[in-house]
């Protein structure tokens, strides 16, 4: 038999299949009409946290966050249907149903239209997959080289660990957190405060594949003087929303699903290391030129969330040696922080995916080490593994320890500001982003940032150091000119490069005796004279 005429049969075999068993479907519903929820009293639908995140960057509460009409989902049950969770961003629930229940459920007036998003029955019941073990293996700091490059150091030098700061990991499962010894305190300190397992509609996320442990050791592991999380004082909220044995829509509306309930319950953050491009039913596939941060379902979602006051950070794929090449969605969405691989050198990792967006806009955004990133795995043993899966987590942690640090600050701020201090934030580009982010060049920008001048220095008088400060980068050379009280040039240094991990700019006085002195201060862009007193 030829193998067309085989495949041909093989396509009828599955579709009769697909149309006698039931499968999984979202069924859009055409308005919010007559809902017992209202916008006078969102406390009804979002927590206290929720609603002071959301005063907090001047969001409003509108009809898209109003819950799915009760009684639109009690009439698609009434025809036949298994109903699960709905969406309240996309006026929606899911389903599992026959095809031709489905029919019946198109023909309500209340109904706009239903789309499969994957075949068979999957939520009810459950899976246990066995663990894939690695062989790990212990070494004394095993995260300083991931936690220096962000300078998470520093971070925790002066006191951030995530106190306070509630984050949402989205994955694939959550093996052996719950027995192992790195992540104890977490359960001790009650800072654990919600599971739920998309796929297959439970509580339990401690099952499944161990991608999502790993990603969440790099955030909240804790091993004394072996381990340390980039941010292992925080509160936590763990969702399984990837199904490892297949590939379809249905995952993206599972990630909807976990990110409008970690939205209700307030979280900060939500951390992904999950993307979608190509599906075993290829009619699902995306394209490059799809990659607008508008047209994937999880893009939609990312731009629900970010909208909402919650930081979005995601992984920006490793297709970068694959044909594809670029990022996947939600990496796309404009406003969140999609993070790329480099290794301990900090060059590009070859897997990393490259930008732009199909609208031309630079992806990823920032890096972080993804190659050879110290793990936990399910065992309890210490492992590495690489991928920008690996990067996200860490990027998460300094975004954690800066909201807590500039509590003042919105989440869009906090982004821009990861951003524009990473060290290529004046030449960003499709390989690397605006490039590794650090916690004290975010530092840096934002107290620079405080100041009305382009150009400043403190503290005058000065016995030792005279700090000169930019708001902004400048491009090229720094040049600087001393002069004492006569006009007499006394030192004429320049800065060659500057970042702003080295802004503000560290002068010694040392070779200065006590008097007043001129600084002339010169760039591409400004020239500018300073008076300052040696102590």
């Amino acid at each position: 038999m030829g193998a067309c005429r085989l495949a041909f049969i093989l396509s009828i075999i599955s579709t009769s299949l697909w149309a006698q068993q039931s499968n999984r479907y979202v069924v859009f519903f055409k308005d919010k009409n007559n809902t017992p929820y209202s916008l006078s009293d969102p406390g009804a639908f979002l927590s206290n946290k929720s609603l002071y995140r959301r005063a907090h960057s001047k969001i409003s509460v509108t009809t898209d966050d109003l819950p799915v009409n009760p009684s639109y989902v009690s009439q698609v049950k009434a025809s036949g249907a298994k109903t699960f969770f709905t969406s309240r961003w996309m006026n929606a629930v899911l389903v599992e149903a026959t095809p031709t229940i489905i029919s019946t459920i198109v023909s309500l007036p209340i109904v706009s239209n239903a789309t499969l998003v994957a075949p068979g029955a999957r939520l009810i019941g459950g899976r246990t997959k066995q663990l894939k073990i690695k062989n790990g293996a212990d070494s004394p700091s095993a995260t300083q080289t991931q936690i220096d490059m962000l300078g998470l150091d520093s971070m925790h030098s002066e006191g951030f660990y995530g106190e306070g700061i509630l984050v949402s990991i989205f994955d694939a499962g959550f093996p052996g957190v719950n027995k192992t010894t790195a992540f104890q305190p977490v359960f001790a300190e009650n800072r654990l405060r919600l599971t739920k397992d998309f796929v297959s509609n439970s509580d339990n996320v401690y099952q499944y594949d161990p991608h999502g442990a790993e990603v969440f050791s790099v955030i909240a592991g804790q091993l004394d003087g072996v381990f340390e999380g980039g941010a292992y004082k925080s509160n936590y909220m763990l969702f399984v929303t990837e199904d490892t044995s297949s590939e379809y829509r249905v995952e993206e509306y599972n990630w909807l699903f976990a990110a409008e309930k970690a939205d209700s319950a307030g979280t900060d953050v939500i951390q992904s290391s999950l993307g979608y491009n190509l599906f075993d039913d290829a009619s699902m596939n995306y394209t490059s030129a799809n990659l607008d941060g508008k047209t994937a379902i999880i893009s939609k979602a990312a731009a629900f969330a970010r909208d909402r006051g919650i930081i979005v950070v995601e992984s920006a794929g490793n297709e970068g040696s694959s044909s594809w090449k670029f990022i996947t969605p939600p990496a796309d969405v404009d406003g969140i922080l999609a993070v790329g691989s480099v290794n301990s050198s900090g060059i590009k990792s070859t897997f990393s995916s490259f930008g732009p967006t199909a609208d031309g806009r630079i992806k990823p955004d920032v890096v972080a080490l993804g190659q050879s990133t110290s793990v936990i795995l399910p065992n309890g043993s210490l492992g590495t593994d690489s991928g920008t899966s690996l990067a996200a987590p860490l990027v998460t942690s300094l975004v954690i320890g800066l909201l807590q640090a500039y509590p003042q600050l919105t989440p869009a701020e906090i982004v821009q500001a990861v951003k524009l201090s990473a060290d290529k934030g004046n030449q960003p580009n499709n390989s690397l982003g605006y490039g590794l982010p650090n916690y004290i060049a975010v530092k840096h920008y934002l107290e620079s940032n405080q100041s009305g001048d382009d150009v400043f220095i403190y503290p005058n008088p000065s016995a030792s150091t005279l700090n000169l400060a930019f708001k902004n980068i400048p491009e090229g050379t720094v040049d600087l000119s001393f002069y004492d009280s006569q006009g007499k040039v006394m030192a004429t240094p320049g800065i060659n490069s500057l970042d702003w991990l080295s802004n503000p700019v560290t002068i010694s006085l040392s070779n200065l005796a006590a008097g007043t002195y001129l600084l002339k201060v010169k760039t591409s862009s400004i020239i500018k004279t300073f008076r300052f007193v040696k102590l």
